[in-house]
Parts: C-alpha cells; structure tokens; sequence
C-alpha cells in the first residue's frame, strides 16, 4: 500500500489525530517518504503544491480545480522530466466521469449544447473543471460551432463561452456538486444529468487513482483515463 501525503493547506482538525500524523504549514517544512500526494486545496495554492510533490518524487493525485491550462502543461513537462507521474481529475464521483464520457458520445449526433453546473456557495472558481473538462471533449468530437447569437440586454446571462459552448455556473448553499448537458435538435433534445449529494461519494474514484498515481510515468489528465 502505497504511503500517502495530504496536501498542504487542507483543512485539518487536530483532535482526533493518530500520533504519527504530522501536520505542516509551509512547503519547506515537508520531510516525507511519502509515495502519493493527495491534493484537495484551493486554486490559489494547487500549482505550487503539486510542482513540489513532483519535484520531491511525489506522486501527486489532484482533485483541486482551478489551473490554467498553461499550468497542467508546465507540470506534466515537469513530470515527464522526472518520469514522477500523477492523475489531475476535474471530479473523483464516477457519475461525473461517466456523464462526460456519455456526453462526448452524444455530441457527435447532436452538436448543439450548453452546460449547466451548480455547486456549493463556498466554491471559489468558475466554471467548474468538471465543466470545462466535459467542454473541452465535445469540442473534440464536435470542432468550433458558434453558440446562437442574443441580444444580452442584461451582460453575460448568456454565461461563459468556450469554443461556442455555453457554460452556465449556479453557486447557492445546499449544493454540493451537480452538472446538467443539455443537447437540443430539431424537434428533440437530450439531457445527462450528475448530481453528487455527498462528498464522500469523490473517495470511489480517489481509490482508484492512488495506485495508478504510483506507478504513473506521466501526468495523466482526466479520470476516465485510468478506467
């Protein structure tokens, strides 16, 4: 079983603690043999944490969303140098990977789409990468399709645009995370709907990945990867 490493920042109650948990506050402060690094942090801290796991020969799996493109290439150039690889997942629930999956199938017979993603008020980016990932691999099968054109008379109720794809983010209390794509043709339409109730629901998928993670050469991208 491989050794595990919490990422820095997360959240940690001290009570309860086994006694040879050790809890850091500073990257430098880290001395580990740790085989994986599990991040669950915040956007703002995500790049960093995971350059230094790779760095250190840390396997890094990373549920945090929130990278810029420019930033996942970055670490797996990175990677690729020190042949430490990792997972970055946008979602560890195995219904959000599969409606992914569903919808990049769908969008070969029914181009016209948008997304709907609604998560918890406490969720600092937007769109989510659940929804830019599922976004990104319609736009695979798809290309460049330009979204209808409207006369926003209230600016940007028509969300955000990524390749002519319409992504609508919802952030409200009681939610935990959710995600709708909704296909539309003539005469028919097509919805695939996730909804996550627990957070408990991400460890099935983080199971998964922390093995995969350990022998990976190579940053891998998208859970669906591993399955």
């Amino acid at each position: 079983m491989a050794a595990i490493i919490p990422a820095l920042m997360l959240l940690i109650c001290k009570m309860g603690l086994n006694d040879n948990v050790k809890l850091f506050s500073q990257l430098d402060e880290i001395e580990t043999d740790a085989d994986v690094w599990i991040d669950f942090t915040v956007p703002s801290a995500v790049f960093g944490n995971v350059k230094f796991a790779i760095e250190h020969g840390i396997h890094p799996v990373v549920g945090t969303s929130g990278m810029k493109e420019d930033q996942i290439k970055q670490l797996q150039q990175l990677a690729k140098e020190k042949q430490v690889g990792g997972i970055i997942a946008p979602n560890f629930g195995l219904s959000a990977v599969l409606l992914m999956k569903f919808a990049k199938e769908a969008a070969k017979y029914l181009p016209d789409v948008e997304i709907i993603e609604m998560h918890h008020d406490d969720k600092l980016d937007a769109p989510s990468g659940t929804a830019l990932s599922t976004a990104q691999m319609i736009s695979e099968v798809r290309g460049d399709k330009p979204a209808p054109k409207s006369e926003e008379t209230l600016p940007g109720v028509r969300g955000g645009d990524y390749k002519g794809i319409k992504i609508h983010s919802v952030r409200l209390p009681g939610y935990v995370a959710h995600e709708q794509v909704l296909f539309g043709s003539k005469g028919e339409a097509l919805t695939i709907r996730q909804d996550s109730f627990d957070r408990g629901s991400f460890m099935n998928g983080v199971k998964l990945a922390v093995p995969a993670a350990a022998k990976a050469t190579e940053l891998i991208v998208g859970l669906e990867n591993i399955l």
